[in-house]
């Protein structure tokens, strides 16, 4: 396995925008060199990987099975962050499976970075399969719904 220097200010920084973001993880890559920073639970401390020998496979977004990116009504979360069904913990989703919506209608919301990012319809249909739960993290690519 090669090694590399860890950028200890870089880990620091991953560190504290966790925090900001109450996300639970964060990865920075850059060449071969890879990065990822846990936020600890009860159970375990802050993680640092070493990058992997070999350089990862370009691949697509994380899509479940049959369901890829490329589908015409595949609804891909534009940014890393936290998905939420509701505009309020325990209020009325926006969206559920069997809705008719409309293009540019509001499906969820992604809090990234204390932002809360509305995510719109990409176009106008029904709502045949919802992929993310409320207060999901998700990435960025990832299907978060499909609309037909």
């Amino acid at each position: 396995m090669a090694s590399f220097d860890i950028d200890g200010d870089l880990v620091r920084k991953l560190a504290d925008l966790l925090r900001e973001t109450g996300l639970s993880e964060i990865e920075f890559a850059e060449g071969e060199k890879r990065i990822r920073v846990t936020r600890p639970t009860a159970a375990q401390a802050v993680a640092v990987h070493a990058p992997v020998a070999a350089p990862a496979p370009a691949t697509a977004p994380a899509a479940p099975a049959g369901k890829p990116v490329s589908h015409p009504g595949a609804v891909t979360s534009p940014m890393v962050g936290t998905a939420y069904a509701a505009a309020e913990p325990g209020g009325t989703p926006f969206v559920r499976v069997g809705d008719t919506v409309k293009a540019g209608q509001t499906v969820l919301i992604i809090e990234a970075m204390k932002v809360m990012n509305p995510i719109k319809a990409p176009r106008g249909g029904t709502v045949v399969e919802v992929l993310v739960s409320d207060s999901q993290p998700v990435e960025f690519g990832e299907v978060l719904m499909i609309i037909e």
